[in-house]
């Protein structure tokens, strides 16, 4: 039976009600982080720091906007620094090697992402498939696939109007941090004006009533991971333009963080719970306490013990929350 569109904003804007309070506590969580570091390094505010996180951001940032998206549905994507990487390989094969039009190569990257985002869509909902499971067999797929085209092996030679992209700056803010504000808006504009993001929440908040009230949930996931796959794909090849080169480890290590950001800032791992905003601020917290480790001398491992316990902690605090709720 399909119901009126007020149902689906009924079923949608009670999630929304709830992030809106995580995503204060967030916020003041930030604030007071960012504050301590100011005292903990002198070297905290300078430019040269700023810069740096602000560009580490960027790449975090969007690959946990990506993330973000599918948590929102309860689903999860470990194949998206694979992802991430294959298409920075891609479109630097096709600069280098087939003196594409760079415009023209970055498109063929970011259709790439979304095609490989939309397969596991397209398994995941056509046979009803576990998307951790799904996307971990997919994530070694697409990482054999880089190693094929590359044979392991770097690819150099990318022209400076291309690699600005990756390592300039525009009035003093990282290139990279302008296409991930660009993300952030797209993203925010998707979840928070569209009847796209109406389903999106409607169906991480309860599959079953999605179906009642008319949602084509197959339809709206597939897109998710075509979205999903997309913005991860821009990482890929900025990150590619920034190294100048692309290399076979690109993305390997974001898997990590495009779980732990979103988390973080509120996204609940069953769906339905959260916004695209509390991914974003969830990366800049990750962001702020790996470099004031830097800062401060700490073994650089500790930053992903301590990121580690932060994941765990948002989770349970989010479950703790959730059976309260429920009480």
């Amino acid at each position: 039976m399909k119901l009126s569109n007020s149902k689906i904003q009924g079923l949608a804007g009670i999630a929304r009600n709830r992030s809106l309070g995580q995503l204060t506590g967030v916020i003041g969580a930030l604030v007071i982080i960012f504050g301590a570091s100011c005292f903990i390094s002198e070297n905290f505010l300078t430019e040269y720091n700023l810069t740096i996180m602000a560009r580490d951001l960027a790449f975090v940032g969007i690959v946990a906007i990506a993330q973000g998206l599918l948590l929102l549905l309860g689903d999860i994507d470990i194949s998206i620094g694979a992802i991430a990487g294959l298409c920075g390989v891609l479109t630097a094969k096709l600069l280098v090697d087939a003196h594409l039009n760079p415009a023209l190569a970055m498109i063929a990257g970011l259709l790439a992402g979304g095609l490989l985002g939309c397969v596991n869509g397209l398994l995941i909902t056509t046979f009803n498939l576990n998307s951790l499971v799904l996307t971990i067999g997919t994530q070694t797929a697409f990482t054999g696939l880089n190693l094929v085209i590359t044979k392991g092996r770097t690819i150099t030679g990318l022209a400076e109007s291309v690699t600005f992209l990756g390592s300039g700056t525009v009035f003093g803010i990282p290139i990279p941090v302008i296409f991930m504000i660009g993300v952030f808006l797209i993203g925010l504009f998707l979840t928070t004006k569209t009847v796209f993001g109406r389903q999106l929440y409607a169906i991480g908040n309860s599959r079953e009533a999605a179906k009642i009230v008319g949602i084509k949930e197959q339809k709206v996931r597939v897109t998710a991971y075509a979205i999903s796959g997309t913005f991860s794909g821009l990482a890929g090849i900025l990150m590619a333009f920034r190294l100048i080169s692309a290399q076979t480890s690109i993305g390997q290590s974001w898997v990590l963080p495009s779980i732990a950001a979103p988390v973080i800032g509120g996204i609940a791992t069953t769906g339905g719970i959260g916004s695209i905003a509390g991914a974003l601020l969830g990366g800049a917290m990750m962001g702020v306490i790996g470099n004031i480790i830097v800062l401060g001398r700490v073994d650089v491992y500790w930053q992903q013990v301590f990121n580690g316990f932060i994941v765990v902690a948002a989770i349970t605090i989010d479950s703790l929350s959730r059976r309260i709720g429920k009480k």
